[in-house]
């Protein structure tokens, strides 16, 4: 209740012209990745009693029409777009630095994941000195740190945002036909003709195509009507691409597929964006006179005072909660997943990882709310922002590549990977060893 009048005070203060659909979709969005998680991942007891770490896309091919739907990282980016061009802009007018300006959207980003991998550095080093199978250490850190690749994506599309800001003043929607020709390209290099590796560079072509469309949301380029058309032609492509073409209908990966759609981005994936940027901004006069009930937008504001916190721990919930089942015999575990039995289960099994989210929220949000620009008597280097950025994205790439938790050493931990965040923060100017250093 307290966070609840605190968030109502908030929303009671919002100014008159803040677009509150802008938080609202970003609160959905991230709602929706979360009951996507919860929903995909389908662990079940065998006859023979193992643990089998079943894929409910996997089991069921149906479903994969379901992460049309589920699979919202491009109304993010597209939120994000709108969010970095109003502070880059509110930045420029005020006479403020790049680096300042980006320093403060690291430390937002990044200080809530501290927590979340110490804790799961503790565990992994816990767990591998008590004698815990190594493989079963790495599955369960590995599951629940894999929404950390996102945010390496996203500080990267970030930290280009004053060149996309120049591209999109210059362009406009030339710009995103830019974006889209590159992706077009890159998938052809791939698909066609085998070229190796180039498909990372759609993590650009992609999102920032996706991001580039938040400048023209901002700027009140894509109403309504325009918005609609926009959803039709991406809807056909997307059909084209998938139904008829050579993409797969799931969005996400699914095991054993041959291509995925989200690692690294397809084509299909940006279709995909722009159906869903038009769906959502179609819907925005609709959606802005709905959050005019203070009910609706208090949720809103308590939802987005604590994202990042149900963002990085909602599958730290998710593993608590099925380690306790099986703890308990396997109850519950035993059911095949797809089947009447373990759908009518499913608002049992919510009601327990909401139970066991809830604390982690009250313990770890603080460190989201809690981020607060620190105070530089000069900008960061640049030189120094960039290392530091780096440092940062490759720890995160490499804590939902390859795990934290390590096969071989002592430990049990790869060290380097936890710190390389911990590092990267103190050369931007903030963190826990920011503070040692300058303790």
């Amino acid at each position: 209740m307290g966070m609840w009048s605190k968030a109502k005070g908030l929303a009671q203060q919002a100014p008159p012209e803040r677009n509150r659909y802008v938080d609202f979709l970003r609160a959905l969005s991230i709602l929706a990745v979360v009951v996507g998680h919860w929903l995909v991942a389908a662990p079940y007891i065998d006859a023979s009693g193992e643990v089998v770490g079943g894929h409910l896309l996997g089991i069921l091919p149906w479903s994969q029409w379901l992460t049309w739907g589920f699979q919202v990282m491009p109304v993010f980016f597209l939120v994000g777009g709108y969010s970095n061009g109003v502070s880059w802009a509110s930045t420029r007018a005020k006479g403020g630095h790049y680096s300042d300006w980006f320093a403060s959207r690291i430390q937002r980003l990044i200080n809530p994941v501290f927590p979340v991998l110490l804790v799961w550095a503790a565990f992994a080093f816990a767990a591998t000195q008590m004698g815990m199978a190594r493989e079963t250490v790495r599955m369960g850190v590995f599951l629940a740190l894999i929404p950390v690749w996102f945010l390496a994506v996203y500080l990267l599309v970030t930290a280009l945002a004053p060149l996309t800001w120049k591209l999109w003043e210059r362009l406009g929607f030339g710009s995103v036909a830019l974006l889209v020709a590159g992706a077009v390209a890159v998938d052809w290099l791939t698909l066609a003709h085998g070229v190796p590796y180039v498909n990372f560079a759609n993590f650009i072509f992609v999102w920032v195509g996706i991001h580039q469309l938040g400048y023209a949301w901002q700027q009140g380029r894509l109403g309504p009507n325009k918005a609609f058309a926009l959803f039709l032609a991406g809807l056909a492509v997307l059909v084209g691409l998938t139904v008829y073409g050579p993409y797969p209908i799931a969005m996400i990966g699914v095991p054993g597929a041959e291509i995925t759609n989200s690692m690294p981005p397809t084509l299909a994936l940006l279709a995909l964006g722009l159906a869903q940027t038009g769906l959502v901004l179609a819907l925005e006069p609709w959606g802005r006179k709905l959050l005019d009930n203070l009910t609706l937008w208090t949720a809103t504001v308590l939802m987005n005072g604590m994202i990042m916190t149900v963002y990085l721990w909602h599958l730290t919930a998710y593993v608590l909660v099925m380690v306790a089942a099986w703890l308990a015999g396997g109850i519950g575990l035993r059911v095949m997943p797809g089947t009447c039995e373990w759908w009518l289960g499913r608002p049992v099994w919510f009601a327990l990882w909401i139970a066991a989210l809830l604390p982690l929220i009250a313990i770890f949000a603080r460190y989201e709310r809690g981020s607060v620009p620190a105070t530089r008597e000069r900008p960061v280097p640049r030189l120094r922002l960039v290392i530091g950025m780096i440092a940062i994205c490759v720890g995160l790439a490499m804590t939902a590549a390859i795990s934290i938790a390590s096969p071989e050493g002592v430990t049990g931990v790869r060290l380097w990977v936890v710190a390389l965040p911990f590092v990267g923060a103190a050369l931007v100017g903030f963190g826990p060893v920011y503070g040692w250093v300058r303790g």
